[in-house]
């Protein structure tokens, strides 16, 4: 709306009173401002789902100052992200590629690929060991076998979660709230005629999956090429990540690759204690 003009001169508006928070003392030091800050991805990682900064404040028993200030600083940096609810924060790329990074480093490094290489000397086939990334499955390492006809993915590359015998198992060892959550989130596409794109048969799958505790792929992400999962969990029991074989069908049938299993286990079972 419109009004008249007036003929006094009017006073520029007051800025309002900033609400300064005192700083404590403890968080003068940017020892403490580190400190707190790896609290928060530490708590954001460990909870594996969006949080708020209300409840980022409670659980870390900050003020709510001094919880956005850090949430600011890590935003700009790519340690966080925003979640579709721009009021919750999740895990940002440049945590997840420390993560990466550091699951890849040095002498464990170096242990778990003897693992997974002493594996496929054993199933005499390729065997890969992953990981979550957001939705969708993470290759932190991977043992080719020495065939003319193999499928090469790159150590750092991502496949889909619904139609891969890791990402499956791992989808069905999430949470059940959880595990809803990103089912119902997820686009099922169709890779090939076996991919599951009914929600409801995913459920019903991961289900199945929990009972057995191996995760089978059907030719359901890329025609001809079976493979077979199994969990790796860490020293508390969490499934962690997943130990996997795969094979195209005109050498290994999904039936010889489940009899791979107790191999597929024990290495698990040693893959556990480098996490």
């Amino acid at each position: 709306m419109t009004s008249s003009r007036r003929s006094t001169v009017a006073k520029p508006a007051r800025a309002p009173e900033a609400t300064v928070e005192p700083l404590e003392s403890s968080e003068v030091s940017s020892g403490s401002s580190a400190e707190r800050s790896l609290r928060l991805l530490s708590l954001l990682a460990a909870e594996g789902r969006a949080l708020t900064l209300a409840d980022l404040a409670a659980q870390l028993a900050l003020p709510k100052g001094t919880a956005h200030r850090i949430c600011t600083q890590l935003l700009s940096a790519g340690f966080l992200a925003r979640d579709v609810d721009e009021r919750s924060f999740v895990v940002g790329p440049a945590l997840r590629r420390l993560a990466f990074d550091t699951l890849n480093h040095g002498v464990v490094r170096g242990l778990r690929h003897d693992v997974l290489a002493e594996l496929v000397r054993e199933v005499g086939e390729t065997c890969n060991f992953t990981t979550l990334d957001g939705t969708q499955v993470l290759y932190l390492d991977r043992v080719e076998a020495q065939w003319p006809l193999r499928l090469t993915l790159d150590v750092g590359s991502h496949v889909p979660m619904h139609c891969t015998a890791s990402g499956k198992l791992l989808l069905a060892h999430m949470a059940p709230k959880d595990r809803d959550a990103v089912i119902a989130g997820l686009t099922l596409t169709r890779m090939t005629r076996n991919s599951i794109v009914d929600p409801a048969r995913l459920r019903a799958e991961c289900k199945a999956i929990v009972e057995r505790d191996h995760a089978c792929d059907n030719e359901e992400f890329i025609a001809g090429l079976v493979a077979v999962a199994v969990p790796v969990r860490n020293a508390a029991g969490v499934v962690r990540a997943a130990i996997a074989v795969h094979a195209p069908t005109a050498r290994m049938s999904l039936e010889q690759a489940r009899a791979q299993l107790e191999a597929l286990k024990t290495a698990a079972a040693r893959m556990g204690s480098l996490l």
